[in-house]
């Protein structure tokens, strides 16, 4: 079987903090100047690994192998949260660069055609998974029509900035793949609390998300009576209460709902008042508890509604998003590979964050492998993860890859 190289392998993905450096962090969000430099990087390391490399007209950093057969895709996003870790996404990324590396270096396993990706925003500056909507056909212009970004950049000049205007973006050829399999850190505690030290990726949550806006009257704080108020913040806070009340009611065992981001205007001590807006974001990995909470939603909306004064209204702000089961047939070559490497410490598991292997296992079969983060701890500078964790999941990829194509060139 083939063996990567540890210190080369850790070398690439220390290179790769390097670029949006932030302290122990790392800030490289889609388009940035720094997030382009570093796919610049990746497409020379993907050329010196002996790929065929190119940036597609979306970001896309693509290598394909030169090699005869079928393929198997590697990869992640190497885009960062605003302020992020050093880990997401792009440890699958050099993941995918290293398991190349250690394939063309081993007579048996040579002839293997193992492509690499890193996606281009996958953590929704813009459009959350565009590259690998773009990958699969899923993006359309109008999901693409007015995106703008938090500052109100649109993707139209974001694209242009980055010299990736009228660059032509890459479908992916689905009958060349015998599938797809993302490498993340788990951004949770589970397999630290466990003492595990490979996740086997059963399948991926799904995601829904709602913005309320209120409308009230803003009026002066001292002189408008309690009763005749019209205050948007007093109805945020009374909804935001009702639904961590009532969601536990009809939740799945891992159901899990964040209101992570609220507006009040004016925002002024002396003044009631007149607008308010609140995002709320919940993920189960199944229909159902989702489904659930969509019908709690509509029921206290109509419900504060109906009293009069402030008036709530509910969006979807993005599109739903289904809970994902992964290929049954490549996770069992990961967990072969994990037991060979790592006996009895390994175990199947969810992933409660989505990915980019949750858009892609919509055109090929799709699985995950997570190493432990830290504490748990992702989407913050103190991300990180045991460099022997890094080591080890990247040998076992290695090792599933080399099985996955063995298995699907001897049915070829």
């Amino acid at each position: 079987m083939p063996r990567i190289d540890p210190e080369r392998l850790l070398a690439d993905l220390r290179h790769l903090r390097s670029i949006g450096a932030q302290g122990i962090g790392v800030v490289r969000p889609a388009f940035s100047a720094k997030d382009m430099e570093a796919r610049r990087w990746l497409k020379s390391r993907y050329e010196e690994a002996g790929l065929e490399a190119a940036i597609d007209g979306v970001g896309n950093v693509l290598g394909r192998s030169r090699n005869a057969g079928k393929a198997l895709l590697l990869g992640s996003h190497s885009d960062t949260q605003p302020t992020g870790g050093w880990l997401d996404g792009a440890m699958g990324v050099i993941y995918a660069l290293e398991v190349v590396r250690a394939l063309a270096a081993d007579t048996s396993t040579r002839g293997l055609a193992v492509d690499a990706v890193s996606f281009q925003d996958e953590e929704s500056r813009f459009l959350g998974c565009l590259g690998s909507r773009s990958l699969i056909g899923a993006l359309t212009p109008a999901m693409e029509e007015g995106v703008v970004d938090n500052s109100g950049l649109t993707l139209a000049e974001a694209l242009r900035q980055a010299g990736l205007a009228g660059v032509p973006r890459v479908n992916l050829p689905r009958e060349r793949y015998a599938g797809f399999v993302e490498a993340h850190i788990e951004q949770g505690p589970q397999l630290e609390d466990a003492g595990r030290r490979i996740g086997v990726v059963t399948g991926i949550v799904g995601l829904r998300a709602i913005r309320f806006v209120f409308r009230g009257q803003q009026n002066h704080a001292g002189t408008t009576m309690m009763a005749r108020r019209k205050d948007a913040a007093a109805a945020l806070y009374e909804l935001a209460h009702r639904i961590n009340q009532e969601f536990p009611q009809v939740a799945g065992e891992r159901s899990v709902w964040t209101m992570g981001r609220l507006r009040v205007e004016p925002n002024a001590t002396s003044i009631v008042p007149g607008y308010a807006d609140l995002d709320l974001q919940f993920r189960d990995a199944a229909e159902a508890p989702l489904d659930a909470f969509a019908a709690v939603i509509a029921r206290l909306v109509a419900d504060m509604n109906a009293r009069g004064g402030v008036k709530i209204e509910a969006t979807p702000t993005r599109a739903p998003i289904a809970p994902t089961r992964l290929d049954a047939g490549l996770l069992q070559h990961i967990e072969a590979a994990a037991e060979r490497h790592a006996p009895g410490n390994w175990q199947r598991m969810p992933s409660g964050a989505f990915h980019d292997a949750g858009i892609i296992s919509a055109a090929i079969p799709a699985a995950m492998l997570f190493i432990p983060s830290i504490g748990g701890i992702s989407h913050d500078f103190a991300e990180n993860s045991r460099d022997e964790d890094i080591v080890l999941g990247c040998q076992v990829l290695a090792d599933a890859a080399a099985s996955i194509l063995a298995e699907a060139n001897a049915r070829a």
